[in-house]
C-alpha cells in the first residue's frame, strides 16, 4: 500500500510540474518573439510527451498488479524460492536457477499468461529489467486476449 501512495504522490507532483511547464510554454509562445516562441513550443510539447509516458507506465503497472492479484487468488504464485543475501537482496545464483526453470515452463506453454508472468518475475529477480517488462507485457497481452506480440 505504501508503494501506491508514493506512486500517487509522485505522479501528482509530476502532473503539476507538467502543468507549470506547459503554462510557461504558452506564455513564451504568446510573446511573439521567434526565439521565445520556439522555446515555448518545446516547453509545451515536453509535458505532453511526459504525460504520455506517465500514462503508459501507470497503465502497465495497474495491469501487472491486476494479473498478480488474479494469479494469487488462483494460488499460482509460487512460494519464495530465492535465497537472500545478508543484505536482503536475492542471491544471483538462486535467481539464475529459478530463471532457467521459469524459462523452461514458458517454452512448454508459450500461450499461458501465467508462465509469462512468472518468467517476468524471474527476469526481475535476475536484474534484467528490460526483459522483465517485455515478458510482463506478453503476459498482459495473452491474458487480455490480444494478438500475440513477438516473443522475448
Amino acid at each position: 500500500m505504501g508503494g501506491k501512495i508514493t506512486y500517487f504522490f509522485l505522479a501528482t507532483a509530476l502532473v503539476l510540474v507538467f502543468g507549470v511547464v506547459a503554462l510557461e510554454g504558452v506564455l513564451l509562445i504568446l510573446t511573439g518573439e521567434p526565439a521565445a516562441m520556439g522555446m515555448g513550443a518545446v516547453a509545451f510539447l515536453l509535458p505532453v510527451v511526459g504525460a504520455w509516458f506517465l500514462w503508459h507506465n501507470t497503465r502497465f503497472a495497474r495491469n501487472a498488479h491486476r494479473l498478480a492479484r488474479e494469479l494469487e487468488a488462483e494460488g499460482g504464485v509460487p512460494a519464495e524460492e530465492s535465497r537472500r543475501t545478508p543484505g536482503g537482496r536475492i542471491d544471483r545464483d538462486a535467481a539464475d536457477e529459478i530463471f532457467a526453470k521459469r524459462r523452461a515452463e514458458t517454452e512448454v506453454s508459450p500461450d499461458d499468461w501465467r508462465c509469462w508472468f512468472r518468467l517476468a518475475v524471474a527476469y526481475h529477480d535476475a536484474r534484467d529489467t528490460p526483459r522483465a517488462r517485455k515478458a510482463m507485457q506478453r503476459a498482459i497481452t495473452l491474458h487480455d486476449g490480444q494478438a500475440s506480440p513477438s516473443g522475448v
